[in-house]
């Protein structure tokens, strides 16, 4: 299908697209493509753009993984879908291990979302033989590797992941995670939730991984000062504003028919 870049969905449209052919090509399961529209419906409440406190969260993270000892960035099939380069850049910046961790698991899969995070670049990808498994969960998520999730002290969650998420942190891991629904349990039990779009989010969070990676200093401020619960909440408040914003909108004229046209 062919999107002129006229049109006023074109990004979302072209996501979306991405989206099928990862379907089509057995990246991506068909309970993903529902998990992206959910997504897709909260970034139109933030306005498709980037927020002050997604700012501040994204700096926060990129803290976080300069400062980790063993950083870890997981992947699943959306993530590889719409988002493999900008995985790939990040890994290799800080540097960082690629793990494939997938709810609906097939060696299948695995082995095609590794191929395309290796082909992007990616220095490091995992999934393929897990040799480990994380306490307190029973779906296939469960399963990591001992060099990769499992013995990580940071972890990037891309997208939603709120079982997981919560399991991860009970094993004493900062956890970051990306997903555009403020109100997901990825997000409320994340150490470090980002409300951003993903492709949105990896560059800025790379961005500022390249200015920290320079001032220690500046880093260990950050990663002292940060408060989840306060940013956590602006992202609400600026929901809430966002919201009363459109609702003083002034409702748009209905256009005359040609009928009535006609009549007169």
């Amino acid at each position: 299908m062919r999107i002129p870049k006229s049109h006023p969905r074109y990004e979302s449209l072209i996501r979306r697209e991405k989206l099928v052919r990862a379907w089509k090509a057995g990246i991506v399961v068909p309970e993903g493509l529902i998990a992206h529209g959910r997504g897709e419906a909260f970034d139109y409440l933030l306005g498709e753009e980037t927020t002050a406190p997604a700012l501040v969260a994204e700096k926060a993270a990129a803290a976080f993984l300069v400062r980790a000892k063993r950083p870890v960035i997981s992947v699943n099939g959306n993530v590889a879908a719409l988002a493999s380069s900008e995985v790939a850049r990040l890994a290799k910046r800080l540097p960082a291990v690629v793990e494939v961790n997938l709810f609906h698991r097939s060696d299948a899969r695995v082995r095609r979302i590794v191929r395309i995070m290796r082909d992007a670049g990616a220095p490091t990808v995992l999934g393929l033989r897990p040799d480990a498994t994380i306490p307190h969960l029973e779906s296939k998520r469960a399963l990591a590797h001992r060099r990769g999730i499992y013995r990580a002290d940071v972890v990037l969650v891309p997208l939603e992941d709120g079982d997981r998420t919560e399991a991860l942190v009970r094993m004493g891991k900062t956890v970051i995670s990306i997903d555009l629904n403020p109100l997901s349990r990825t997000s409320r039990m994340a150490s470090v939730p980002i409300v951003d779009e993903v492709r949105r989010a990896l560059p800025t969070v790379e961005k500022f991984v390249r200015e920290l990676q320079a001032d220690p200093d500046e880093t260990a401020r950050i990663c002292t000062e940060y408060d989840r619960r306060g940013n956590l909440a602006a992202v609400y408040s600026f929901l809430e504003w966002r919201l009363g914003v459109l609702a003083r909108r002034p409702k748009a004229k209905p256009r005359a028919t040609r009928n009535r046209r006609a009549r007169r």
